[in-house]
């Protein structure tokens, strides 16, 4: 590790206890295209409904707010990547900083969002196919999405992020092709509410209104963070990561406002009418475009989504692989995770898959299946989060292993996103409160059963100091 900055060095591969590492092959736009898959460019689609009556109109707004609120996240991923540029993310970072302990803890949570965001990214595709092609089963779709993306990642990382940079310039262009048609028909035919209400409102503005709409408006950026589990298969160091999460999350921030803005101006009913008939909220997106631009395009963005959702699964399986990976190499989970093949962890893939593959399966063969797995991510991720910003505050300001301390950097700015994560986990739903504390004792009895283990090779001789080959 440097002196001078404590960065873990990044010249070479980290030691896997006897493993091969994985290999470095990942360019900068690799790393991005793993981030917008797992996001989705048109994330919004599903939810702007919802939000814009809950927002009273000002949805365009929301994503604005949430950018913002996100960039906290994103900006304590950038800082922790580059002194502990290793694969597990948010697991690594807190090993690092707060102890093994809290290490586990912080893994075992991203583990609930990292294994089950795929399988609701297959369901909707599953869900998305059989709408198209009515006689062939939900479930048959959802399996088929599962096993071809689970044989791309297990043919490699490079194989996997080429058929995703085709995928996702796809629905670059269905996107581009909406924003173009949607202005076409704004300028011909007008707006249909006020060219600043999706900013201010199309009635009366509420400040609370649009903070609760940006509680469920953040969800839709889950997944950027994936770009760091990927640290150890990027070539140029970790200054590349920390500039690809936050290009990642700038870019999907801009794509959620424009969109949403155009398609409120394109909205016929009012916020107020939506709020009023929920039914009507999950497709607002889709009959807004069907009314104003035409059917041909309504089938296009579904058809976009149905296959960029697949690909969303994709990059997710193929993180919560390194995450299996990395707490493999630790020693937390057993240790075959930790394997590699020519550089691919092909037995965590394995893993990850199965369980997205079960859990998928049996959400489509369910009325409510969407239900329950959405309900279950999300408090994961903000758990892990919340672990992130703690990680970055002791590393920086308690250790001082990053030389002086910028209490900008290193405190208020990860203060205020811990902060802004724990809001998010109060506005959850009661369910997705429960199952996540469920896990949470589930993950704290492993971690006491595993008390006194030894802890792998990779992450160095001392507790919390990871280390690579220099």
């Amino acid at each position: 590790m440097s002196a001078e900055t404590g960065e873990v060095p990044t010249g070479g591969e980290v030691p896997t206890g006897g493993h091969e590492g994985l290999r470095r092959s990942l360019g900068f736009r690799d790393l991005v295209v793993y981030g917008l898959l797992f996001i989705a460019p048109m994330a919004p689609v599903g939810v702007f409904g919802a939000l814009d009556a809950k927002s009273h109109g000002a949805v365009a707004l929301v994503y604005i707010v949430a950018t913002v609120a996100m960039a906290f996240t994103a900006y304590s991923y950038a800082q922790m990547v580059r002194v502990v540029p290793l694969a597990g993310s948010v697991f690594a970072y807190a090993r690092a900083a707060l102890g093994r302990g809290p290490g586990f803890i912080a893994g075992w949570m991203a583990m609930l969002d990292y294994l089950l965001i795929p399988a609701v990214a297959y369901l909707f595709c599953g869900i998305a196919m059989n709408a198209l092609v009515p006689d062939v089963s939900r479930w048959v779709w959802t399996a088929l999405a599962v096993l071809i993306t689970t044989a791309l990642n297990l043919i490699g990382v490079r194989t996997a992020a080429k058929a995703g940079f085709l995928v996702l310039a796809m629905e670059i262009v269905v996107l581009l092709v909406f924003m173009v048609s949607a202005v076409v028909v704004l300028v011909r035919d007008g707006a249909q509410r006020d060219w600043l209400s999706p900013l201010t409102g199309d009635g009366t503005f509420a400040l609370s209104a649009v903070l609760g709409a940006v509680s469920i408006a953040v969800l839709s950026y889950l997944g950027f963070d994936a770009i760091a589990s990927f640290a150890e298969e990027v070539t140029g160091g970790s200054a590349k990561v920390a500039r690809a999460v936050l290009f990642c999350l700038a870019l999907a921030g801009f794509l959620f406002i424009a969109q949403t803005y155009l398609v409120a101006l394109l909205e016929p009913m009012s916020s107020a009418q939506l709020a009023a008939d929920p039914e009507k909220q999950g497709s607002a997106f889709y009959d807004a475009v069907d009314v104003s631009v035409g059917t041909w395009l309504h089938d296009l963005v579904a058809v976009s989504k149905a296959i960029g959702a697949a690909f969303a699964a994709l990059a997710g399986q193929a993180a919560a692989a390194r995450l299996l990976f990395a707490m493999g190499r630790d020693r937390r989970l057993p240790k075959v995770l930790s394997r590699t093949d020519s550089g691919v962890p092909r037995v965590a893939l394995a893993i990850a898959g199965t369980i997205t593959l079960v859990a998928a399966v049996w959400a489509a063969s369910r009325d409510d299946g969407m239900d329950h797995l959405v309900s279950v991510v999300d408090i994961g991720a903000l758990v892990a989060f919340t672990m992130l910003h703690a990680s970055v505050v002791s590393w920086f300001a308690v250790l001082k292993r990053g030389g002086a301390v910028n209490w900008f950097k290193h405190v208020v700015v990860p203060v205020l996103g811990a902060a802004i994560a724990i809001a998010v986990i109060v506005e959850a739903s009661r369910a997705a409160q429960i199952v996540g504390a469920c896990w949470l004792v589930i993950g704290l009895a492993v971690l006491f059963v595993q008390r006194g283990r030894p802890a792998g090779d990779s992450a160095g001789g001392s507790a919390g100091e990871p280390r690579t080959a220099a």
